[in-house]
Formats: structure tokens, C-alpha cells, sequence
């Protein structure tokens, strides 16, 4: 992975909070509306059991009958701002999200955010026993080049997944806000929330469809640990902090 240098890194400040699974699924959204004031920011985050789609899926004529019958199952779905595909969100999921502000296009800040939000979940994974890398895994929900990958089995399987938004900062020319999204599968059943994604792609007419053996819980690679969810959360902290970040 390459590394980020430090002096290029955003000095954030970390909130405390969110953790626990009760937040909605667009909680981190608020975070773009603080960093004109308050600087660059992050939190840890859980939300409630949902879906989350990016705003191309409203492209399907039947996508709120859709909806509705996955709300009516527990699965309400909200539809964000960061781009990619379905993701699930609920207990034994957890987010973190970094937003910042910074001058020129964003194309030029898009891939310096995925590297910087890859370094600390590589990170963060490392602080448990696990060697986590960039990698494209195709079959996974959400894919894409900045998915944190594992070997398993002799095949990268996507232990997290990465998003972003931007949008300018109104009245300005070339100052922007950007918000980077990581979701790691901590403790979750992951055959469990691919079979929900899959019903959703199906009922929907998309033609997506992912394998559940290409994503993979950080609990399923170290055998079920007991205490993991606290135990993550404390050592994405940690990486988040040695990341160049203020108190």
C-alpha cells in the first residue's frame, strides 16, 4: 500500500460517540455540514439494521415499492450521498468517516483520501493479527479498488469497503468538502446480509448478484474471539490517532 505522508495528511479531530448500532445509516452526513467551522473531523460510528444505496439505484421505476417491502422487513433502506453499490449496515458493523475541506478539483484528493482511510483500517487490522490490503474482489457487495482485502483460503476476500463525496463549498470557487466512508464487516453473519443484498438486486431487476464467500468478518478470520467488537473499536481508534490527528 503506499504510504501517505504525514504532512499531507488533514489534522483531525476525532468524536467521540456513535458507536453503538442506533445511529441512521446517513448519520456521518452531518459531518460535512461542521468542517467550514470546526476543521477537519472524524467519527466511529454504528447505525441501525438497514440497506444503503447510492442515488443511481433511484434509476428503477419499482425502487420505492422495493423499498417499502424491505422496510416492511426490517431492512429499511436510505439512499446516500458516496457512491458504489448496495452495503448493508446493522450490529456487528462498524463506520468510520473522515471529512475535510480542500482547495482544487476533487479528482485531485479522491485517490490521497482512499489511501489515507486504507492506511488506517490497514492499520487498525494489523492491531488485531490481520493483514489487510487494497484490492479489487470480485463477487463482493460494493466493489471496488479501495476495498480492504484478506487472504483467505488462498483468495482475497473484502473484509471493508470505501466510499466518497464531495460537493463545493457554496460561494466558493474551487474550495470543496469532502466526506471518506469506510465500513468494516467486524462481527456481522455475512451470508446472512449478502442473501438480504442479493434479495434487494433481485426484486429490484438490477442483475447484480454476489457470492457470500467473497466477504469476510473479522471475527470469522480469527475464529470468533470473544470481546472483538470492543476490542476493533479500540484499535481503530488508535489508528485513527496515529494518524496525525488532534485531541
Amino acid at each position: 500500500m503506499p504510504e501517505v505522508n504525514a504532512d499531507l495528511r488533514p489534522r483531525f479531530t476525532l468524536l467521540t460517540g456513535g458507536s453503538e448500532a442506533t445511529q441512521d445509516a446517513r448519520h456521518d452526513e452531518f459531518l460535512m455540514e461542521q468542517v467550514t467551522s470546526t476543521g477537519p473531523l472524524a467519527t466511529i460510528w454504528a447505525a441501525q439494521q438497514s440497506l444503503v444505496v447510492p442515488r443511481s439505484y433511484r434509476r428503477y421505476e419499482n425502487f420505492d415499492e422495493v423499498c417499502e417491502r424491505f422496510t416492511a422487513r426490517g431492512w429499511p433502506v436510505s439512499v446516500r450521498q458516496t457512491g458504489g453499490g448496495i452495503v448493508p449496515q446493522g450490529p456487528g458493523i462498524l463506520n468510520l468517516s473522515l471529512a475535510y475541506a480542500v482547495n482544487g478539483p476533487p479528482m485531485q484528493h479522491s485517490e490521497p483520501g482512499y489511501e489515507l482511510i486504507c492506511t488506517i483500517l490497514a492499520e487498525s487490522l494489523q492491531a488485531v493479527g490481520i493483514d489487510g490490503f487494497p484490492a479489487t474482489v470480485d463477487g463482493s457487495f460494493c466493489d471496488g479498488r479501495y476495498n480492504l482485502a484478506v487472504l483467505h483460503k488462498g483468495e482475497n476476500v473484502k473484509i471493508a469497503g470505501t466510499a466518497q463525496s464531495w460537493r463545493r463549498v457554496s460561494g466558493s470557487t474551487d474550495t470543496y468538502l469532502g466526506l471518506v466512508h469506510a465500513l468494516v464487516l467486524v462481527d456481522v453473519d455475512t451470508t446472512n446480509v449478502t442473501t438480504v443484498a442479493n434479495a434487494f438486486e433481485a426484486e429490484l431487476g438490477s442483475g447484480r448478484e454476489y457470492s457470500p464467500d467473497k466477504v469476510i468478518s473479522i471475527a470469522a478470520v480469527l475464529g470468533q474471539p470473544g470481546g472483538l467488537r470492543e476490542r476493533y473499536r479500540r484499535a481503530l481508534v488508535d489508528a485513527v490517532y496515529a494518524s496525525a490527528l488532534s485531541d
